[in-house]
Formats: structure tokens, sequence, C-alpha cells
């Protein structure tokens, strides 16, 4: 039997590992520095692992629709980590990320629920939901998701099926992306340079896929 690969049907059919090639998932991880913990940590084999997962990332709709998703996807994701070079928040030990109005989901005084993984995960109200879903204890252990690849990865996609797919799937535009993610710190004329730089990672990255980025780019 010949060896299962990571373009094989265990991805439940999808074409995603097809698109996010290795020559596409390393001209990302390349661009950061020599001595970024994240080049040792980030890996495609851990993208795809989490991928199996969340089936309907990057596979609904149209081919259009598919690409933009994961563009969007990645243009985020290089924001958020520098090119896949940081596992954690700089400096986000020293960040109060506990909101006390979600009482379901308690901070612990001794963790931090500060940015991790490659979206940056952070306060109590997403470790909680997200580490039960995933399988590990969110609040007790927010650390695993900067010790686990595949768990951060998982973490990473959880965030955006819940939060940001359906804005691709209507085609409300890259800009809605943004709200979704950090709306609140950036829209609205807040931090245009952090927008702009979204949005250019996002249309560099539709140009590698063969996809216009659509309409609505900015927040």
């Amino acid at each position: 039997m010949a060896a299962v690969n990571d373009d094989s049907a265990s991805l439940s059919g999808s074409s995603v590992a097809r698109i996010v090639t290795p020559q596409f998932f390393n001209g990302i991880i390349n661009q950061a520095g020599p001595n970024c913990p994240g080049k040792r940590f980030y890996t495609r084999r851990a993208f795809l692992d989490a991928l199996r997962s969340y089936p309907r990332f990057g596979t609904t709709g149209s081919e259009t629709t598919r690409k933009r998703e994961i563009a969007a996807f990645f243009a985020h994701v290089t924001h958020e980590t520098g090119h896949l070079c940081f596992i954690e928040e700089i400096n986000g030990a020293s960040h109060n990320y506990c909101d006390k109005r979600f009482p379901r989901y308690p901070c612990l005084s001794n963790k931090g629920y500060f940015g991790r993984g490659p979206l940056q995960i952070s306060w109590n109200y997403n470790y909680g939901p997200a580490g039960k879903s995933i399988g590990f204890d969110g609040l007790r252990a927010p650390e695993t998701v900067a010790k686990n690849p595949v768990i951060s990865f998982k973490t990473a996609l959880w965030f955006w099926m819940n939060n940001v797919h359906s804005i691709i799937i209507s085609g409300k535009g890259f800009g809605e992306t943004i709200r979704a993610i950090n709306g609140a710190v950036e829209c609205n004329g807040k931090k245009p340079g952090a927008v702009q730089a979204r949005v250019r990672y996002y249309k560099g990255y539709c140009r590698q896929l063969g996809v216009s980025p659509g309409g609505n780019l900015s927040c």
C-alpha cells in the first residue's frame, strides 16, 4: 500500500492541502528571522493535522470563496505572528486578559490568558470554550497553546470557524474579518496601519492563489 501523504483522503476530501502547498506555507514562515521561536514550532504538518477537526474550513462555497478564506486566514496569521515568528504575545504576561463578566469561565490567579498561537487567542472567555471544544483545559493550562503546535493551530481554527468563517462564506468582504478579529482595537480609524498591513497580506496571498480579493477590504 502506498504511503498516505498530506493530500490524502484522510483530510475528509479537503482540497486545502493542495492549496496550502509547502511552497505557500514556507513562503510565509521563511520570512521570519532565524531566531524566531515559531520557526521551530509552526509547521504545515501541524496545520494539516489540526485541519482534520475542521473539515469545512476552505472547502465551503465556490473555488473563489474557498481560496479567499485560506488567503484571509493566513493574512491574519501572518500579521498576528509576524510571519509565524511569535508563539506568544510580546509582553503578553504583563496584560490582564481576565474578563469577570464571564463567570462560566473563571480565571485562575496564576494563569495568563494572553495571546498565543497563530491567531493569538486571548481572554478567558475564549480559552475556556476553545479548550472544551478541542480537548484541553484552557483555563487551567492555557500555556498548552504555546507548547503543542497542533492544539495551537486548532485554537486558531476554532476561533475562525466560530467567528469568521460565516463572514467569508456570506461574501461580506475581508474588512469584516478584521472587525471580527480585532475590530475594537483597529477599525474605524483606530489603527489604520495595522488594518492596511492585514489587507496587504490578504491581497498578496490572493495573488498567489490566483483569485481576486473581492470588495470591502478595509474596516
